[in-house]
C-alpha cells in the first residue's frame, strides 16, 4: 500500500534516529486510535461494478457483518478468524483498499471512507502476499519505497539497515537480489517496507505466515519493541493462537463476519470450561467458531 508522506515534526525513535510525528497536538491525547462503528462489507450481488451480465452475478456473501469495536492507543489488538470470517476484509477496510458499504471507520478521528488520504498517512500494512521487484535487492526495492513515503535517501539507507539487521537479516543479504531470499527473509523486507513511513497504526495481517521458529520470534520482540518504544498502535490478524496469546492486549474472535467475542486472552479462556486443566485459545477458538484451525501452510 503506497501512503503519502504528511508534514511532520521528529521525535526520537528506537532505531537511533528520529521518528516522525503524524498526529497534531490536538490528537496526541486522543485515547482511541481506531474507531469501527457497525462497519459492513458485501461482496457479490448486483451491487459493484461487474463485467457479467446483472443474471449472472454471483450470490451476495456478507464478509463484515456491522461490526463495532474500538483500539486504544499504542493497544496491540488481535482478529482471529477461520479462513473466510471476514478478517482480511476488515483489515483492508481500515488501510482504505475498500470502501464499507455501511458503518463507519475512522483512524484518530479520519474516516476511512470521506478522509483516505489523510488515514493513509497515519497507517501502513503488512499483508501474507506481500510483493517486490524480485530481480532487486532489499535495498533497492526499499529505496523505491521510501521515494514513495517522501523519506530522503541518506535517512532510508540508514532505516533499511538498522530495520533488517534488528530483523535479523545479515547485512550482506540486504544487497543481493530478493529472489534469492527465503518468504520468511522476503516477509521482514515487507515489514522493513512498511516501517518506513513510519506508520502511528500498523495493521499486520498474517505477518509471521511462513517464518521459521526463530524468525518468528524475531518479528514477535520487534511488534512489541514498536509498541513499547515507537508509540505504534498495531492491528494483527494471526492463525498462530500462541502468538496471540502472547501478543496481544485484547483479540476479537471473528466468524462468518460477526465479532463473537472480545476481551483480553486471560478473560476469553475463562469463557470455556476447564476440564481439569488451564483452558488455551485454541480451546476458545474452537469452541466459539466450530472451526478446525488451519496449518500454516494450509493458510497461505
Amino acid at each position: 500500500m503506497t501512503t503519502l508522506n504528511p508534514t511532520v515534526t521528529s521525535t526520537l525513535d528506537p532505531f537511533g534516529g528520529t521518528r516522525n510525528a503524524h498526529l497534531e497536538d490536538s490528537m496526541i491525547a486522543d485515547s482511541v486510535a481506531l474507531n469501527i462503528q457497525s462497519a459492513y462489507k458485501m461482496f457479490g450481488g448486483a451491487s459493484g461494478f461487474s463485467l457479467a451480465p446483472r443474471s449472472a452475478s454471483r450470490a451476495q456473501t456478507i464478509a463484515v457483518n456491522h461490526v463495532s469495536f474500538q483500539v486504544k492507543r499504542g493497544e496491540i489488538f488481535g482478529v482471529l478468524g477461520p479462513n473466510g470470517s471476514g478478517k482480511s476484509t476488515l483489515i483492508r477496510l481500515i488501510a482504505t483498499l475498500l470502501v464499507p458499504d455501511g458503518g463507519t471507520i475512522s483512524v484518530f478521528g479520519h474516516d476511512v471512507a470521506k478522509e483516505p488520504m489523510a488515514v493513509q498517512r497515519l497507517i501502513n500494512r503488512v499483508s501474507v502476499e506481500a510483493s517486490f521487484f524480485k530481480k532487486l535487492s532489499p535495498m533497492e526495492n526499499l529505496m523505491y519505497g521510501a521515494r514513495l513515503y517522501g523519506v530522503g535517501a541518506d535517512e532510508a539507507r540508514r532505516q533499511v539497515v538498522a530495520i533488517l539487521t534488528r530483523l535479523g537479516l545479515q547485512e550482506k543479504a540486504i544487497y543481493r537480489p530478493m529472489e534469492e531470499m527465503s518468504r520468511g527473509m522476503q516477509q521482514k523486507v515487507a515489514i522493513a517496507r512498511a516501517l518506513l513511513s513510519r506508520p502511528i497504526v500498523l495493521l499486520l495481517d498474517e505477518p509471521t505466515t511462513g517464518l521459521d521458529p526463530r524468525s518468528k520470534r524475531e518479528v514477535q520482540a520487534f511488534v512489541r519493541e514498536l509498541r513499547d518504544t515507537h508509540d505504534t498502535t498495531i492491528v494483527l490478524t494471526t492463525h498462530d493462537m500462541l502468538e496471540a496469546d502472547q501478543l496481544c492486549d485484547r483479540i476479537a474472535i471473528i466468524d462468518g463476519g460477526n465479532i463473537v467475542a472480545l476481551d483480553t486472552p486471560e478473560n476469553l479462556k475463562r469463557l470455556i470450561s476447564n476440564n481439569g486443566h488451564a483452558p488455551t485459545l485454541e480451546e476458545v477458538f474452537l469452541t466459539l467458531t466450530g472451526k478446525k484451525l488451519v496449518t500454516e501452510d494450509q493458510a497461505e
